[in-house]
């Protein structure tokens, strides 16, 4: 019921995604947890039982359930035990089992509610919102918070355009990589949001009958879409995809996401540049840019600028020296605001709302596994019959097209579930990777731009009345038709080589 009701809300969104992230934590911990008034109140008693000279059980009747099977317990965990009962007395059974032994505990006057659930704790569920994941993002969030503050996206920006000229596929070249690049460490929407602000003067010296102006626009939501997918803070399902691999003990370092995802978003970024210089040729020849900003020099941008090499570098040095890249964004918590280069109201707001929604997903995964609807689901499906490369496409294609319409972290909250259930129950045999299914869950979501409600860059971009919902249509779609089979190709191929 709790993820029927989060599915539903995460669609329709009667409530903001985030609000409904923490009613599945709240639901989950009254419905489901140890300490929840359901489980609390619940029968739960064992007795040990003890061989008598025939080999037999002697037990009471209310350990049988269903009239076919008792439940083991370990002190921590259920673990079903089929017998064939035969009747001793009014109270009493009789059973034979090779998994029983004496002293094993058996659960009598059990409860259907309670019946072979080992409950997590609400602890556990709440500990989400500050789960390593978590703090990676949030450490993302404060640098590009400081970012913003300081100029330093601006002075980056400027002195990254200046080597591409004033030839216009040059210019869009420039725009493109440097969107991508602040894109993979900063939020896609600031990303989108400050770049706006850098191509105005851009589009002010375009014709306006050129085509090329709608080039510059659609690139800056193209780019920053795709960027984000190059690093595990690029984007909310990166995010998600290492959180839900994480919970199953499947460490995913910082440099590996980055080795695996970057040239296929170097790819994707390629591209997309060819396509919007076939589709929107330019009739002007030199584009005359104004490039004036320049890098903060006070003590505290001077700070930040340490901060931000020494996190990014020990983010892209995971693997040689060990830290987890959770660890290491405790860094710019710490110190931007010890050093108080951001202030109360710079942490006020942050997108505080986002991780709320990714602990939610993570809430929900937990929540999906432990009580076995999981495999419930995967169970009413023979996923035997299906080849892996079958079921990839079958991933990524249903992401990408549910992240068109919904949100891009949404949709792989919602699928992400699934993948790594696939994974446990072993159903595909040794062949099925778990970290390239959620990858290609995660990156297929991040690929989803053909509407304006797709993903905020894309909104952003048509605030601007720049361009047409038809061009962002039919661009999108091109970017999905080649980016996922594409993406295949590199899961196939190339990330096979590193999972």
């Amino acid at each position: 019921a709790i993820f029927w009701l989060a599915a539903w809300f995460y669609i329709s969104q009667p409530i903001p995604v985030y609000a409904t992230s923490l009613l599945v934590m709240l639901l989950a911990s009254l419905l489901l947890s140890a300490e929840g008034p359901i489980y609390k109140s619940a029968k739960q008693e064992f007795t040990p039982v003890a061989k008598d000279s025939t080999g037999s059980f002697i037990i009471s009747k209310s350990a049988l359930i269903d009239g076919k099977y008792v439940y083991k317990y370990d002190g921590k965990h259920w673990e079903t035990i089929v017998v064939n009962p035969e009747i001793v007395s009014e109270t009493k059974i009789k059973i034979t089992s090779d998994e029983l032994q004496n002293g094993d505990q058996v659960g009598i006057n059990l409860t259907k509610v309670t019946a072979g659930y080992s409950p997590l704790s609400y602890k556990t569920i709440f500990g989400t919102l500050a789960n390593p994941i978590i703090i990676l993002f949030l450490g993302g969030f404060m640098l590009a918070q400081a970012a913003v503050k300081y100029r330093l996206d601006a002075a980056l920006t400027a002195y990254l355009l200046r080597p591409f000229g004033n030839k216009p596929p040059y210019i869009l070249f420039g725009l493109i990589l440097v969107t991508a690049i602040l894109s993979a460490f900063m939020s896609n929407t600031a990303t989108t949001a400050m770049m706006m602000t850098v191509i105005l003067p851009i589009i002010a010296v375009i014709p306006s009958n050129d085509k090329f102006k709608s080039a510059v626009v659609l690139s800056i939501p193209i780019a920053a879409n795709i960027g984000g997918i190059a690093t595990p803070i690029g984007t909310p399902p990166n995010a998600i995809v290492i959180a839900a691999l994480a919970q199953q003990k499947i460490g995913l370092a910082f440099s590996d996401w980055v080795i695996m995802a970057l040239p296929y978003t170097i790819a994707m970024l390629a591209i997309a540049w060819f396509l919007l210089r076939v589709l929107y040729k330019p009739t002007i020849k030199t584009v005359d840019l104004n490039l004036k900003a320049k890098f903060n020099k006070e003590p505290k941008a001077i700070a930040l600028y340490v901060i931000f090499y020494v996190t990014v570098m020990l983010w892209f040095t995971e693997s040689l020296h060990g830290i987890p890249s959770g660890l290491t964004a405790f860094i710019p918590l710490t110190f931007l605001t010890f050093g108080k280069i951001l202030d109360t109201n710079d942490i006020r707001s942050l997108s505080w709302e986002v991780l709320w929604l990714v602990s939610g997903g993570m809430a929900l995964g937990m929540i999906i596994d432990k009580t076995g609807l999981a495999l419930w689901l995967l169970q009413s499906i023979e996923w035997s019959n299906f080849s892996i490369l079958f079921l990839f496409f079958t991933f990524a294609i249903v992401g990408w097209a549910l992240a068109n319409f919904m949100s891009h972290t949404v949709t792989a909250t919602l699928l992400m579930p699934l993948g790594i259930s696939l994974g446990l129950s072993g159903s595909l045999g040794s062949g099925y990777s778990t970290v390239l299914t959620c990858m290609v869950i995660g990156i297929s979501s991040s690929l989803a731009m053909i509407l304006p409600i797709s993903t905020p860059p894309n909104a952003i971009a048509m605030a601007t009345n720049m361009i047409k919902t038809k061009d962002m249509a039919v661009f999108g779609l091109i970017i999905g038709l080649i980016g996922i089979p594409l993406m295949i190709a590199f899961a196939w191929f190339y990330w096979n080589l590193f999972v």
